[in-house]
Formats: structure tokens, C-alpha cells, sequence
């Protein structure tokens, strides 16, 4: 018996055609309910359709772009709210020099300008999450 290989890509594959992490791929987006099923094997690696991948990735990973005014100032509560990131994740980013400074500190409350906030998303890789 031939073990032809079958066509689709691996996780590896589809790690690289979205610009994320092997290990994000394995262990939390095709552990995800409405992951495709593997159409077979390529060695020892399940290979799974791209369409249905995409569609899945589309639906459940990725995140709609938040247009921020580019002037205005926003708290991390504001840009919580409109990204769909927490804002203890943002005060954490930034001790770990992941969230640039605030713009203004002036206050109490940090904030940033949209145009800040739009250039630190951009370099952010994340996934919403639905609630089921």
C-alpha cells in the first residue's frame, strides 16, 4: 500500500502563510471547536484544508480593525472597550515595554492619541475570542 500524501497544508504551513507562531497554531487554534478536521496525512503531519482553515481563522481569530481619532486621547479603559483587548493587558504591555509610554500622564489617568494606539495595534498579534 502507497501512503500518497494529501493535498492541504500542514500547521507549519498555515503557521507561515499567517504570519503566526507554529505553537499557536497547535496548541490553541486547532484546538479550537470549529477547526477543520485533518483530511489526512503528509508524513506525520495532519494536513487540513485551506479554505476551511481560512474560513475558521476569519471567523474566530481575527480581529476587525478599531479606527481611532488620530488626536484624540484615549484611556486604556476607552481602548479596551473599542479594541477587545483588557486593560490590565495594556498596563502589563506597557511595564513590559510592549505598549508604548502615555502621551499624556498628566492626570491621574494615562492616555494615548489614537494615531499611538493605532501604531501599537498594528505590531500586536492577537485573536478575538467568542464567547460560547
Amino acid at each position: 500500500m502507497v501512503d500518497t500524501p494529501a493535498e492541504g497544508e500542514t500547521l507549519r504551513e498555515i503557521a507561515a502563510r499567517h504570519g503566526r507562531a507554529y505553537d499557536t497554531l497547535r496548541t490553541q487554534w486547532s484546538r479550537h471547536p470549529a477547526w477543520p478536521a485533518p483530511l489526512g496525512k503528509r508524513s506525520r503531519s495532519y494536513v487540513y484544508d485551506p479554505a476551511a482553515v481560512d474560513a475558521v481563522i476569519a471567523e474566530h481569530f481575527t480581529r476587525e480593525a478599531t479606527t481611532f481619532e488620530p488626536r484624540r486621547l484615549y484611556t486604556a479603559r476607552e481602548v479596551a472597550d473599542l479594541a477587545g483587548i483588557s486593560s490590565a493587558t495594556i498596563r502589563a504591555d506597557v511595564k513590559k515595554g510592549r505598549w508604548p509610554a502615555a502621551d499624556d500622564a498628566t492626570q491621574m489617568t494615562h492616555r494615548w492619541y489614537g494615531a499611538t494606539i493605532t501604531t501599537a495595534l498594528a505590531g500586536r498579534r492577537g485573536y478575538k475570542r467568542t464567547k460560547d
